[in-house]
């Protein structure tokens, strides 16, 4: 009885010890193309270790992250105004595959207007942030639902939001004009440095972000990673989808295989501006 007891007690203790060490041994390196903003990138890399369900040092996924704050301006680029970052992108993409990512992913939105360039250069999956964040939508407002995206204009006259969330029946309200401007001041303030310690930053992207509420948004999308560092689920009355969060756990699925990953279909609405 006793050597019965001990031979199941040990299978047991052997199948746990070999589920773990094999759950670590398979999960995916992941590839972080970061820098558009740095903060942005921190803010997504903090979320990603806290959100893994880990133990000790062992258990946390390899993240490879190239942050590189040098890409070109993504808005200016798309305006027609500065140079492409789209060769800096497909470099960095290179290095990351090179040193052993199994999947990348991008914490900026607007340069996903750039995605070509990515996928083009790489032989390993990129997961879209545009893409999956309009998936996450679908799971807070019914189809026909109109939705608030507070993106950048680079994301936004490249249509990212508006193609991805038509495909799936929902209609995206963005900003445009004085609005549209209001956006871009404020983001450009966050970037230099204008964060949560700043109850007017705060309250001018709440305000934006009610303005959509207004004209009946059933959701809010935070549409550009610096977004969130000033603008919480609790100040609204709607859901808001923080992109950056829907990033992080679609990351962390991928890289435990949890979700399957395959190399997604590129998209048409995906376009390389000056290359």
């Amino acid at each position: 009885m006793t050597d019965t007891t001990t031979s199941k007690t040990t299978s047991k203790t052997t199948s746990k010890t070999t589920s773990k060490t094999t759950s670590k041994t398979t999960s995916k390196t992941i590839g972080v193309l970061g820098g558009l903003g740095p903060a942005a990138t921190a803010d997504f890399f903090s979320k990603v270790v806290a959100a893994t369900p880990a133990a000790t040092d062992q258990d946390h996924f390899h993240i490879i992250i190239d942050n590189n704050p040098k890409v070109p301006n993504r808005n200016e680029a798309v305006a027609g105004t500065g140079v492409s970052p789209a060769p800096v992108l497909a470099e960095m993409a290179s290095r990351l595959e090179t040193a052993g990512a199994d999947f990348l992913v991008m914490v900026c939105n607007a340069a996903h207007a750039f995605q070509e360039a990515i996928t083009d250069a790489v032989s390993v999956p990129f997961v879209s942030i545009i893409e999956e964040t309009s998936d996450a939508v679908k799971t807070h407002v019914p189809a026909g639902a109109k939705v608030g995206v507070l993106a950048s204009s680079g994301c936004l006259d490249t249509d990212l939001y508006q193609n991805a969330l038509a495909a799936r029946g929902i209609h995206a309200l963005v900003p445009e004009g004085a609005t549209k401007d209001a956006f871009m001041r404020l983001l450009y303030r966050i970037k230099a440095g204008d964060k949560a310690g700043d109850d007017d930053v705060r309250a001018d992207m709440r305000q934006l972000a009610e303005y959509f509420i207004d004209q009946g948004a059933q959701a809010i999308i935070a549409g550009c990673t610096e977004v969130p560092l000033v603008l919480s689920p609790a100040e609204l009355s709607v859901p808001l989808i923080n992109s950056t969060d829907v990033l992080v756990a679609r990351t962390i699925a991928y890289a435990t295989g949890e979700a399957d990953l395959q190399t997604r279909p590129r998209s048409k609405r995906m376009r390389v501006v000056n290359a």
